[in-house]
């Protein structure tokens, strides 16, 4: 059993001190996976890695359960999605009145390149294809929000690479089709 798994074991039997060890051991790796996803915003973001980190941490919260360290770092990726759909949320509310527009799913894929209103419309898509495919928007989550490779999201999602290459072929083929409908 692995630190961070043996640390969120302690943490669901109730063992006090154990949720305290938790973040200084998985932080260097979520910070890389913010990293990966912020690279490239625009320089007056007002979210950095760090900052990405910490909100999705702080939104994990003591009552969640987790199943061991795929699913440790699956909740994360998605508390880090959840935080900067958020935040683009608001900032369309705000400042652009949050209006729709058609989206070119393959320039969107490059994390660095998505505005406010694509990561928007991307989240919107994100859910239907949810409702519906949750094992590919896992996936999509990964890639996209976390920013990792196919071979790291396939381990996490315990898929093998040739089925993981087969959910993200559809889940791309799935969005690209709900984002350019009129």
């Amino acid at each position: 059993m692995n630190e961070v798994t043996r640390i969120l074991s302690n943490i669901e039997s109730g063992e006090p001190a154990a949720s305290e060890k938790l973040l200084p051991l998985v932080y260097d790796e979520l910070r890389r996976l913010a990293a990966a996803r912020m690279v490239g915003e625009r320089a007056d973001h007002s979210l950095d890695a760090t900052a990405l980190v910490h909100e999705a941490y702080l939104r994990l919260g003591g009552d969640q359960k987790f199943e061991g360290r795929a699913h440790f770092f699956a909740a994360a990726a998605e508390a880090m999605r959840r935080v900067l759909v958020d935040h683009s949320r608001n900032r369309a509310r705000l400042k652009r009145g949050g209006g729709k527009k058609r989206i070119d799913l393959d320039r969107l894929m490059e994390p660095a390149s998505a505005t406010n209103e694509e990561l928007l419309a991307l989240d919107e898509a994100l859910g239907d294809l949810a409702r519906q495919y949750p094992e590919a928007a896992e996936l999509v989550k990964l890639r996209f929000f976390a920013g990792m490779t196919m071979n790291e999201a396939a381990e996490a999602l315990q898929l093998s690479p040739r089925t993981a290459n087969r959910q993200w072929a559809f889940a791309r083929a799935w969005l690209a089709a709900s984002l350019t409908r009129e």
